[in-house]
């Protein structure tokens, strides 16, 4: 706090200044002439991962740049390793991309009148010009950027550098003189550098001082003996001068061959680098696609990976979820396993207790810090060497395992795998992984949502049927029934799963009207009268009403129409507005089926149920009278087959043998036409009761109707 109070704002970071690209080139001389040195030890005492340094679009501030060059010169003993760094981009054996740069240049004049676009590719610390002074020689200057203070082996590093460009470019070091220097004074940091040309220009240069005068000689030979001119001096002037022009082109091929390489080899690492690119948006486009579509979270995990599976170029991939209570971790998908590890992963159970043993997994998910390695037998770290035991174990070379979060908690690990030496992993795949991980997060915690959503929903639409039914012991479990008949007949007709679940909701709410009925009507023990009648049948209407008012969304939005006509009839006399054939949605045909058949065979307290084999004979008398043909064909083999299979013992996973698949007249969608041979004999059987008195006709007035009530 400051003494007015306010508070102090935080310090801003440090400028990255410094790109991963000059640390490449330290490395490369590490690794050739400097082999007892750790690099993974160096890096870390600089505060640096090997994947980042790998990474061309990585960079650094100066405090690391300094850490790193101060314990590089403690474990080399070498005070000038910074020039020896910066002359080793010129060597055959460094393929740095310092050496692959240099050597797209045409020339030496051009690279060094380019150095200003060059460096900023590598450096933001200090702003390059040059200068041409004469040929073969140039001028440099090295102004550093406001709020920059470089260090000495910086300058020598230059040094080096500049010297590697002539090296490539020429064969040969160039000269530098160092006159005016930033630590020694100096306002700027100045070099005047010199070269000599190159074997190509030195014998285009003979070849051009050689030409001219034996051109001369022959011509004035020639009018002094034309014979000996053209016998001896033509014809060995001209193989003189074509010797040098062939011996000049062959130099320039030589010299410029590795040039022409290092565009092949450019063009192609850019070339896949677009791909990559390319692959990385169409992987960002299908997850958004996946994600928007898809609601559970199996689908939405399977499509994943084999989204990262197609566009990624990992061997392996998997995805593990916690469980509710943030204590164990379990494989929910994957890809590149074989179906044997991959079923035994699938039973293993990542512990996260702080009793477990500290696994790569439970250490990604318990920091939410990501987690690259490139060589796991390289790991020298005891911690991590233990965490990786499992990954190495399974045959894993290299791996990144990310963290899946989502509102600062964390929900699994999302884990890559290479299996053999490749290309490295570097911060960009690294980051990639981490932008995917928390979409996953997000889709997996929306999809968590949605299911306890439909939960409340389908737990609320329970209540309400129930709370209808509780009035009456005898319709107990109607709505249920009525729901599992309708539900029955969707399946048979292949009707899609969203308008199964609309139709389901509305079975179950399609009697809710009659809590508007009173008791003493809806219970009547006798016969009703014209006028309860008209007054139980205001139920359909009252259905319809009150569903208006609950606020239907998507696939449910046609519930009230449905669950307020399910009393509607084909021909025209049902209720509550006499709608006929194709004015009636199908929604309500089906649950005027379900419902009907589940009101005839129910027992009421003033009737029994009606035998099976009379149900089914009046279901076919109301077939095209009052129902769909298709709708009640559609029922009776549902019934067949759920009778067949209960008396097995176990639910339908097919076709019931005795129902031939042969289609109905009526066209696409309708349900084949049972054979009513076949179901009686089964009905017959499953009846235990005997109606007690003839079912009356339904809805006629002035008696009971089993459909109304």
């Amino acid at each position: 706090m400051t003494k007015n109070g306010s508070s102090t704002p935080p310090p801003s970071p440090a400028p990255r200044l410094y790109n991963s690209r000059i640390l490449q080139a330290y490395l490369l001389l590490i690794r050739s002439r400097y082999s007892h040195v750790n690099i993974q030890d160096l890096l870390a005492a600089a505060g640096m991962k090997l994947y980042e340094v790998e990474d061309e679009g990585q960079w650094f501030t100066q405090e690391q740049i300094n850490r790193f060059y101060e314990r590089l010169v403690q474990l080399t003993g070498n005070p000038h390793i910074a020039r020896e760094a910066g002359r080793y981009a010129a060597s055959p054996d460094s393929m740095g991309v310092m050496r692959k740069y240099v050597l797209g240049m045409i020339d030496l004049p051009t690279a060094y009148a380019m150095i200003r676009g060059t460096t900023a590719n590598f450096t933001r610390s200090s702003i390059y010009e040059s200068k041409k002074l004469a040929p073969g020689r140039v001028e440099i200057t090295v102004t550093p950027c406001e709020g920059v203070r470089e260090e000495p082996f910086q300058c020598q590093n230059r040094i080096g550098f500049f010297e590697a460009i002539g090296k490539i470019l020429t064969n040969d070091f160039p000269r530098i003189e160092h006159d005016e220097c930033l630590f020694r004074g100096g306002k700027v940091c100045r070099y005047t550098i010199s070269w000599q040309r190159s074997y190509s220009a030195l014998w285009r240069r003979i070849r051009n001082l050689v030409s001219i005068p034996t051109v001369l000689v022959v011509f004035l030979s020639y009018f002094l003996s034309p014979q000996l001119a053209l016998s001896m001096l033509l014809p060995g002037a001209a193989i003189l001068i074509l010797t040098l022009s062939l011996f000049t082109a062959w130099r320039e091929k030589r010299e410029i061959q590795p040039k022409l390489d290092n565009i092949r080899t450019s063009t192609q690492e850019l070339l896949d680098q677009v791909n990559i690119n390319y692959n990385n948006v169409l992987l960002s486009s299908e997850i958004g696609y996946i994600i928007s579509r898809e609601t559970d979270i199996n689908r939405i995990l399977e499509q994943l990976v084999q989204a990262l599976k197609k566009y990624l170029a990992y061997d392996r991939g998997l995805i593990l979820l916690a469980d509710p209570d943030q204590e164990r971790l379990k494989l929910r998908a994957g890809f590149g396993y074989e179906e044997h590890l991959l079923a035994l992963l699938r039973k293993i159970t990542f512990g996260m207790g702080k009793d477990d043993e500290q696994g790569l997994f439970t250490l990604t998910f318990r920091e939410q810090k990501p987690v690259l390695v490139n060589d796991i037998d390289q790991i020298e770290e005891e911690g991590m060497a233990r965490a990786l035991l499992l990954v190495k174990e399974l045959g894993v070379r290299s791996c990144i395992c990310c963290p899946i979060v989502c509102e600062d908690e964390s929900l699994g690990v999302l884990l890559v795998e290479h299996l053999k030496p490749g290309r490295p992993l570097v911060q960009n795949d690294l980051n990639l992984l981490m932008g995917i991980a928390p979409i996953i997060g997000v889709s997996i915690r929306n999809a968590e949502r949605l299911d306890r959503n439909r939960k409340q929903f389908s737990s609320t639409i329970q209540v309400l049927a129930a709370s209808i039914e509780c009035r009456d012991p005898y319709t107990a479990g109607h709505s249920e029934k009525v729901t599992e008949y309708a539900l029955g007949i969707c399946r048979e007709l292949g009707l899609p799963e969203d308008f199964q679940e609309m139709i389901r909701v509305a079975a179950l709410l399609h009697d809710y009207g009659k809590i508007g009925v009173p008791d003493a009507i809806l219970k009547k023990p006798g016969r009703l009268s014209d006028k309860e009648y008209e007054t139980v049948k205001t139920h359909a209407a009252k259905t319809r009403e009150i569903l208006e008012r609950i606020h239907f969304e998507g696939i449910y939005r046609e519930v009230p129409a449905v669950a307020g006509a399910h009393h509607e009839k084909i021909d025209g006399s049902g209720y509550p507005l006499g709608r006929k054939g194709a004015e009636i949605p199908l929604g309500a045909k089906i649950i005027a089926v379900a419902d009907f058949f589940e009101a005839i065979t129910s027992q009421r307290f003033y009737r029994e149920p009606m035998p099976l084999r009379e149900a089914f004979r009046l279901l076919e008398e109301k077939s095209g009278v009052h129902f769909e043909k298709r709708l009640v064909d559609a029922l009776l083999n549902h019934y067949r087959k759920t009778a067949i299979f209960s008396a097995a013992g176990g639910p339908p996973s097919g076709p019931a043998r005795a129902i031939p698949p042969a289609r109905s007249s009526l066209g696409e969608g309708a349900a084949p036409k049972p054979s009513l041979a076949g179901i009686l004999p089964e009905a017959d059987r499953l009846a235990t009761k005997k109606s007690a008195e003839p079912a009356a006709t339904d809805g006629a007035p002035g008696r009971r109707s089993s459909e109304c009530r």
